[in-house]
């Protein structure tokens, strides 16, 4: 090979590089795309582009292109400066990019541009030959670009599939009138947010939302919403019955370093605040606001059964997180509120969430027990949440601390070795406690900590889970794709403890 094409070959694995940043910073973490019912145009482009970008890496690591297969090249480099365009246009259309993903598509637009640049005299060169696929390898060079090329075509795979079905269906079926009144949705264009702005909409019901991103909460949920990008453009008559407060920087996506902890603290107690002094000015406040916790509020407490009457282990960043975003969303009964807080567990559903995450190792064969797997990992279905949420709205019972978890408790070896079972793969690997923590610091509580939790109050208050058990929640082969979620008013027999 000529010293051009091995220019050419390290450009594009460095293009490389910047696109995995970008798809699991901005993609995956920051946006949740592969979740979004309103992505599946932006997900198509991105599988496209990936789809080329592989299967140039795999050509160009080990042949020559000559005569008419470079011109045959050269077009799939013009497809894809076309499909990149389309995707520009798309993401200003859905949503609102931060500053570090226009700066890396800025640098990647730099760096496509190199390429260009270098390949075009090899193109030209190849094509005045005859027509031929040469064999030219060069050693450890080509097979990085091929790991590399292998890597973007399972992205281009995973994108494709995340296209096919991703609309999320929530159907109430109710044998009396519709419900009425308007409720305040803060994350709305979360994981859980998007869940049950659909369900207060299949009520009859009217939603506002806050979002600070108003073109992406517009292109998931259409005209039939009112957005508001601050609370203060809310006017003072604005009549609310009801605040589900769900917004809060993602726990997952960083390591938790002492300013990621700032930021996630201050994230939720600055949008629950924000909702206090609405709440304040209102002319009537709502009658209730359903206000989001986790389960990791009790910290680690190894084998010792918690319910609601359990309290925080201080000491423990999640458990400050949760009693602080708790003691600011409980000043709401100052004024008048009746606050109902959900101590929520992993919420596993297929369309989003820590769910397909933790079963991509275990399909690739990879599924491992975690430290000593022995510690309990409270989970619940995001059927469930949503029921509990259109619940808690109108049944004045639903106050306090609620522990929203299934009830069928298991260990982090069970979860997973049922898991693999479900998947029909093998669980045999394990990841000691000690370079996990070392690893991932404070963060390493989410798969480490154990907290054996229980639906206690769920149970006084009659609620009856729909998906009481991991193969439930797992549900169907199909659901591995994207099984609809429904909400129906028929409930099953209520599971005893």
């Amino acid at each position: 090979m000529t010293p051009s094409i091995t220019l050419v070959m390290i450009l594009f694995m460095v293009q490389g590089a910047l696109g995995a940043v970008d798809t699991l910073a901005h993609h995956e973490l920051a946006a949740a795309l592969p979740s979004r019912p309103g992505a599946k145009r932006e997900l198509a482009l991105h599988a496209g582009r990936e789809a080329i970008y592989g299967l140039v890496f795999l050509g160009l690591a080990w042949f020559e292109w000559r005569g008419a297969f470079a011109v045959l090249l050269g077009a799939l480099m013009a497809v894809e400066v076309v499909i990149t365009l389309a995707d520009f246009i798309e993401e200003d259309r859905t949503r609102r990019l931060p500053p570090s993903e226009r700066v890396l598509h800025t640098l990647m637009a730099i760096g496509f541009g190199a390429i260009l640049m270098a390949l075009a005299p090899v193109l030209i060169g190849w094509a005045a030959r005859p027509p031929a696929v040469v064999f030219a390898g060069q050693g450890l060079l080509s097979w990085t670009m091929s790991l590399v090329g292998a890597g973007v075509l399972v992205w281009a795979v995973r994108d494709g599939l995340a296209c096919r079905t991703r609309s999320i269906e929530l159907v109430i079926r109710e044998a009396r009138a519709p419900r009425q009144g308007t409720v305040l949705v803060t994350g709305a264009t979360g994981f859980i947010g998007r869940a049950v702005v659909i369900a207060l909409r299949g009520q009859g019901r009217r939603v506002v939302i806050l979002s600070r991103d108003g073109l992406a909460a517009r292109a998931q949920f259409g005209p039939g919403v009112m957005i508001l990008e601050s609370l203060d453009a809310a006017p003072s008559e604005l009549r609310l019955d009801g605040v589900v407060n769900l917004a809060g920087a993602a726990t997952i996506g960083g390591l938790w370093t002492r300013r990621r902890q700032r930021r996630l603290l201050e994230s939720r107690r600055s949008v629950t605040g924000q909702v206090l002094t609405l709440i304040e000015r209102l002319e009537t406040p709502p009658a209730v606001m359903i206000s989001a916790s986790a389960t990791g509020f009790y910290g680690d407490q190894g084998d010792d059964i918690l319910d609601e009457t359990a309290g925080p282990q201080e000491g423990r960043f999640m458990s400050d997180l949760c009693r602080l975003w708790e003691d600011e969303a409980m000043k709401a009964r100052a004024l008048g509120v009746r606050v109902c807080l959900l101590r929520l567990g992993m919420v596993f559903d297929w369309a989003g969430g820590p769910l397909p995450m933790l079963a991509l190792p275990a399909r690739l064969c990879l599924g491992a027990v975690l430290g000593d797997g022995r510690q309990w990992t409270p989970w619940v279905h995001r059927h469930d949440v949503v029921r509990m949420v259109l619940r808690a709205l109108d049944d004045a019972a639903w106050r306090g601390p609620i522990n929203a978890v299934a009830p069928d408790l298991v260990t982090q070896a069970q979860f997973t070795r049922r898991l693999a079972r479900w998947l029909h793969r093998p669980a045999f690997a394990a990841a000691p406690a000690a370079p996990i923590r070392l690893a991932l610091g404070p963060l390493s509580d989410l798969f480490l900590a154990s907290q054996r939790v229980l639906p206690t109050r769920l149970w006084r208050l009659g609620f009856t889970f729909e998906r009481p058990t991991l193969e439930m929640a797992f549900g169907p082969r199909r659901s591995a794709v994207d099984a609809p979620v429904r909400l129906t008013s028929a409930a099953p027999a209520p599971l005893r403890r």
